[in-house]
């Protein structure tokens, strides 16, 4: 065993902070049996230095100078559990500049500056590891990233988030609207304070955009993913599904995707977050609270699912930890850097190529008028239909139409149609669906 030991710097100290260092504290000799060094922690930078936090270090290795900290010449690696874009990207490349690895779990700042980040280490002969970023303690990115690194992955389709998963799962299970649900989301701390990245959808795009950079060797901007939150689904939406055999799932989806008029090899990729309504026998319909699933076709290793725990201060750290010893471990070789994603050149596409199936729910003053006038309109968009469901919810009738495979322009613009019936009593609800095969 290399007698040195590896130096470690961690900057935050919330709930996942606070576990890395109690197992960097406490898991000393486990930890430099699987790296074959020692590993000394040599520094934690917190904005409240009078906060108490629980775990016994030594008080001098307490400091409210991250920049101070990651200057440092004698720090081998730099562990960034920070929220946002900065001041966590400017201790990055600072910490990189100074010949630390960085270790990272923030999704943001990878999505934002990962590219750029990938550079710097480059630059300067260092390591950039971010497995935590995405799905917490679900090894995911190392697979996209080596293990299929020679395969085709022509879609990737998860849930990856766990506030957003365990609401919907409550709402599907009592019964209760989208307000209950997230309250004891919140009141049980699987939800911040301030849940809106989560049911808004925006953490889901983050992690989109760093699973396309793996999955499919190219870029793609948090402007090109289309996103819709879980704000909007109702009691009903979730009552339809339950009706049809689904359940309602916020997903994530990447897939190559060709445009139309496009010639053949011209593919792009489409990356959108939005509800759907699961199929039952799909692998993500039965993902229960705040776990995550991802499930990754390739062209070589068929469908592959990647399911666990993927939120949490302890699956997180986990992660973080489990980076932290490749990092070491690459450091000892003399193996300091890590490879970018390749950039390749791949269009992105927007929601006028995808093509799926819906849900269609219509209230109605009149079904059997209603029935034939929505029919009348479907048709004169070349949109069939696979089923048509007449039902009656408080004293009110709806038809409950499951189309097939059609474009989403045509549905939007059918819609539209519909709404203006003068047998229909409002604007359709429509909601995407994702089948098992």
């Amino acid at each position: 065993m290399n007698a040195e030991p590896l130096k470690v710097a961690v900057l935050g100290c919330g709930v996942v902070g606070t576990e890395v260092v109690r197992r960097l504290h406490g898991a000393g000799p486990a930890l430099a049996a699987r790296i074959g060094a020692p590993v000394e922690l040599a520094g934690v930078a917190v904005r409240d230095l009078s906060r108490p936090r629980g775990v016994g270090i030594d008080p001098r290795l307490w400091t409210d100078d991250a920049l101070g900290l990651v200057k440092r010449d004698d720090i081998d690696i730099v562990v960034e559990l920070l929220s946002g874009t900065e001041p966590a990207r400017t201790l990055a490349v600072t910490a990189m500049k100074h010949g630390a690895c960085v270790v990272s779990a923030n999704k943001a700042l990878l999505a934002e500056h990962g590219q750029a980040l990938h550079e710097t280490a480059a630059h300067h002969g260092v390591g950039l590891y971010y497995e935590a970023s995405v799905a917490a303690a679900i090894p995911l990115l190392g697979p996209l990233r080596d293990a299929l690194g020679g395969d085709r992955v022509t879609r990737v389709v998860g849930v990856v988030n766990g506030t957003t998963n365990y609401v919907l799962d409550r709402m599907t299970g009592t019964g209760d609207d989208f307000t209950a649900a997230l309250r004891e989301a919140v009141d049980r701390g699987y939800a911040e304070a301030d849940p809106s990245a989560d049911v808004e959808g925006e953490d889901s795009v983050a992690k989109a955009v760093i699973l396309a950079s793996l999955a499919f060797h190219t870029r793609v901007l948090r402007e090109d993913v289309h996103r819709e939150g879980i704000t909007a689904v109702t009691a009903t939406d979730v009552a339809d599904a339950r009706a049809c055999g689904r359940v309602v799932k916020l997903v994530t989806v990447l897939e190559r995707a060709a445009g139309p008029g496009h010639r053949d090899g011209e593919e792009g990729v489409l990356v959108r977050v939005h509800p759907v309504m699961v199929e039952r026998g799909h692998p993500l319909a039965d993902v229960p609270g705040a776990d995550n699933a991802v499930l990754v076709e390739a062209a070589d290793a068929g469908p592959l699912l990647f399911r666990g725990a993927g939120a949490g201060g302890t699956p997180t750290a986990g992660a973080v930890v489990g980076d932290l010893v490749t990092a070491t471990r690459r450091r000892l070789l003399g193996h300091h850097g890590t490879t970018a994603p390749v950039a390749l050149p791949l269009r992105a596409r927007t929601m006028r190529d995808l093509r799926t199936r819906y849900h269609l729910g219509v209230e109605v003053t009149d079904a059997t008028v209603a029935l034939d006038e929505v029919s009348s309109v479907l048709r004169a968009h070349g949109l069939p239909v696979d089923s048509v469901q007449r039902r009656r919810t408080a004293g009110r009738d709806r038809l409950v139409l499951l189309t097939a495979t059609v474009g989403e322009p045509s549905l939007l613009s059918a819609a539209k149609a519909i709404a203006a019936l003068p047998s229909v009593s409002g604007p359709p609800r429509f909601m995407r669906l994702l089948d098992s095969q």
